[in-house]
């Protein structure tokens, strides 16, 4: 199955995510990451949605969600390339011996430590889905305490 990744531009208004996602789930289609936050026009939010379907199970999204009141526009971004990246925050075990190892390997990932405790640092990740999933993949054996991630958020290349 393809991953889709189709950028919606909508009004600002109250109940809008609600309504996109209700179109998801009413057509049994399942969210894999949602962003949404405001862009370069005031008033309008930009929703980042990447799902996993069939090239028909994209297009008749992207005919439903044209149909909706507050949808400006629907640009799927799989056919022209594009810029996506996704932030996570990792939370990891580290006692001060283990603290340099996992420094040095975040680094090899152009990571930045966050925050650090006595026991704990946090990594901060900016990067492609594939990336964050090789890293967490690496850094597991430290002990992952804590893990949040955004979600792809992307735009097509100029």
């Amino acid at each position: 199955m393809d991953r889709h990744t189709i950028s919606v531009l909508t009004n600002d208004h109250p109940g809008v995510l609600q309504r996109v996602a209700n179109l998801f789930s009413r057509r049994g289609y399942n969210i894999e990451s949602l962003t949404v936050g405001g862009c370069e026009i005031e008033n309008l939010s930009r929703m980042t949605i990447v799902a996993a379907g069939n090239r028909q199970m994209r297009d008749q999204l992207i005919l439903q969600l044209n149909k909706l009141i507050d949808v400006i526009q629907v640009t799927p971004l799989d056919a022209a390339p594009k810029l996506s990246r996704e932030l996570m925050l990792m939370k990891l075990r580290a006692t001060p011996a283990q603290r340099q190892e996992i420094i040095s390997i975040a680094e090899t990932f152009h990571c930045t430590i966050a925050d650090v405790g006595m026991e704990a640092l946090i990594v901060q990740v900016v990067g492609k889905t594939a990336q964050n999933n090789a890293l967490l993949q690496l850094l597991k054996p430290y002990g992952v305490l804590e893990l949040t991630r955004t979600g792809e958020t992307a735009m097509s290349r100029p």
